[in-house]
């Protein structure tokens, strides 16, 4: 259990801006940050953080809260896992008890898988530090291949010892359930018959490189064996599982993260000893696909950090032109890609451990080609006596250059290659017209056939119906969040017969806080808001601004409950959904809402005064249908009528 002074302090140091920047790539806009949406594809920022608020909202998908939620949405921590977390990142000091067995049994599968993970890691880091055969094996390899023990502790590299069953038996013996260790892959259960099972270790003699998510929970691992046995996998991958997803995941990103949105580029290369030499040397922007082929969702994992990347290839790599086809990828994802090669013989391992860091630099600075220049240059050498094969290079750079959704750099792109292959830019422009409707027509061809037919629907069934009293309610949350605790001038309505006997609202000017002006209101006409959320919400911001001399938004966001977290952070970055737009730029300035605090709280509170009348009306209109004569009910009738057409009077509006 961790203390709540504990969680006080980790809220009060944690940045939100600072987390979430080591996971996409925030840039200022105003007083907050914007950026690319983590939980849906998109090409236009749309998720924004507030160092103020210390808040964040993403309008592509929802979601919104506080620096803990993000951990938790983007993450799937846990609530404590979330706290350790920031402890962690922040050198907090932070109480945890041992887990029993039977709290252990009690977490969910995803989170046990994790437990699991989190064990091995430790067990083999373990067994390479202190056992014998761990020192004479695993680290005498690692230091062979010229890793210091520095950079073999920072990535948590380890040994399995080469017995059938020496991790396994651990695991279950520190209270483990082999259900998951068989479901991260970790162990092998094979069923012998007779209900008997036989365990044997997945890494069984092997080296571990730990594969890490991008806040370095550990996923999965990669084994590499160091015997002559040709019937074994030379390296082993953990099999797909809840929490390991290879085509998600990028080796060594937890590590380079924070380097590639410094650098404002990411090396991608192919193994993990290349990623950890480059690192060691002092190149701390790298990540490898570890050997799968690049998808998109590894590409978009970049592209929250940079728009630029870099692909290191071997000098003799006998894949390069696969590997050419599957980087067409991170075309399409309108990222600028540029390609390196080494020398024959080397990779970026090798070229690391024997080149210092200044050389390795200005090597990657020298020799780095735009990708499509690369290209050009790389098929039309081999094309260069063949005029089909010319032709065959020409249409697939131009199939390359159609998939940049930037227009510009298409045009850029089309001149370069009409000089280099000697073609006329209105052919290459023909060519690249045609791919474009053939990419059209597909997609438009793919869209009916995943749509139902054509249907003519009315206006008013397709519209979203706003609710009135849901949105007044909303603002008096919002109100209170923003300007609760500011002192105005309000002026009050008091309800008065004049001469002739007619009722009229006199005007009274009196000073008062907000959170008292719009709680003595409701108090008087008895309102209660009708949402559920919104009540409980209300309830804790007016206790929390009678009872706190400085109310801070971000003291109180963080005191609620995970479920209001994304209510109160969607009501206090509904406004800044329109600094996205940056009217400014157009020639278009918002009045400041400020301006008017006063006025927007009384017209808000009349507002709602007026609908619950309208309603009230309505009941007592229906009420008299179902009565033969009820002077009581006409006059309650009237007389709200009267104080409904005042209150249209004082909000300037027209009754119908």
């Amino acid at each position: 259990m961790i203390s709540k002074t504990t969680i006080d302090q980790v809220y009060e140091t944690a940045r939100v801006e600072e987390v979430i920047g080591d996971f996409v790539q925030l840039k200022k806009s105003g007083s907050n940050f914007k950026g690319l949406s983590p939980f849906s594809d998109e090409r236009t920022p749309s998720f924004m953080v507030s160092p103020v608020k210390q808040i964040w909202k993403d309008f592509s998908s929802g979601k919104g809260g506080n620096v803990v939620a993000f951990l938790m949405e983007h993450e799937h921590f846990s609530y404590p896992e979330a706290i350790r977390y920031l402890a962690k990142k922040y050198n907090i000091e932070i109480e945890e008890t041992e887990q029993t067995n039977e709290q252990k049994e009690q977490a969910n599968e995803r989170e046990s898988m994790y437990l699991v993970s989190e064990f091995a890691q430790d067990y083999f880091v373990k067994t390479l530090w202190e056992t014998q055969l761990g020192k004479a094996i695993g680290l005498t390899y690692f230091k062979e291949r010229g890793f210091t023990e520095e950079t073999i502790k920072k990535f948590g590299l380890g040994y399995n010892l080469d017995q059938w069953e020496a991790f396994t038996q651990t695991a279950l013996e520190a209270g483990y359930k082999l259900e998951y260790l068989e479901k991260t892959g970790l162990t092998i259960v094979k069923n012998q018959g007779a209900g008997v099972q036989k365990t044997f270790d997945r890494f069984k003699g092997r080296v571990l490189f730990p594969i890490r998510s991008m806040s370095g929970r550990v996923l999965g691992f990669g084994g590499r064996i160091l015997t002559n046995d040709k019937k074994a996998a030379k390296y082993l991958n953990s099999p797909e599982s809840e929490i390991y997803h290879k085509s998600k995941v990028l080796y060594g990103i937890f590590y380079a993260k924070q380097a590639i949105a410094k650098e404002d580029n990411c090396y991608l290369v192919e193994g993990y000893t290349d990623v950890i030499q480059m690192h060691q040397r002092g190149v701390e922007n790298v990540v490898a696909s570890s050997g799968t082929a690049l998808t998109p969702e590894q590409i978009r994992l970049i592209n929250r950090l940079t728009k630029n990347i870099t692909v290191l290839f071997d000098g003799d790599a006998a894949g390069l032109r696969a590997s050419l086809r599957g980087i067409d990828l991170i075309l399409e994802q309108g990222m600028n890609v540029k390609v390196c090669t080494f020398p024959e013989g080397e990779d970026p391992d090798s070229f690391a451990k024997h080149h210092a860091l200044e050389d390795i630099l200005a090597y990657l600075k020298s020799n780095a080609k735009d990708f499509i220049q690369f290209k050009t240059s790389l098929l039309a050498e081999e094309a260069a006596n063949d005029p089909i094969k010319r032709a065959e290079t020409i249409r697939e750079i131009i199939s390359s250059i159609a998939k940049i959704p930037d227009r510009i750099q298409q045009e850029v792109y089309v001149q370069e290659c009409a000089k280099i292959m000697q073609v006329s830019e209105s052919t290459l422009y023909n060519s690249l017209a045609q791919l474009d409707k053939k990419f059209k027509a597909d997609a438009a061809k793919k869209t009916k056939s995943t749509q139902k037919a054509f249907e003519v629907v009315k206006q008013d069934e397709i519209s979203e119906k706003v609710d009135p009293q849901y949105e007044l309610e909303r603002k008096i949350i919002e109100l209170l969040l923003l300007y609760g605790d500011k002192t105005e001038d309000f002026e009050d309505l008091v309800l008065k017969e004049n001469e002739n006997g007619e009722l009229i609202l006199e005007p009274e000017t009196y000073q008062a806080k907000v959170y008292e002006k719009i709680y003595l209101d409701l108090q008087d006409d008895e309102i209660e808001l009708a949402n559920e959320r919104f009540q409980n919400i209300y309830v804790q911001l007016i206790t929390k601004l009678n009872q706190d001399e400085e109310f801070t938004i971000n003291t109180f966001v963080n005191a609620l409950d995970q479920e209001l977290i994304n209510e109160v952070s969607s009501i206090l970055m509904e406004e800044e959904k329109y600094t996205l737009h940056d009217w400014e730029r157009k020639d278009i300035y918002p009045k400041d809402k400020e301006i008017g605090i006063a006025q927007l709280v009384s017209e808000t509170i009349l507002s709602l005064r007026s609908l619950l009348i309208k309603a009230r009306i309505a009941k007592l209109q229906e009420a008299t249908q179902n009565s033969i004569s009820n002077d009581e009910l006409l006059q309650e009738i009237i007389n709200y009528l009267q104080l409904k057409k005042l209150l249209h009077n004082k909000l300037a509006r027209v009754i119908t």
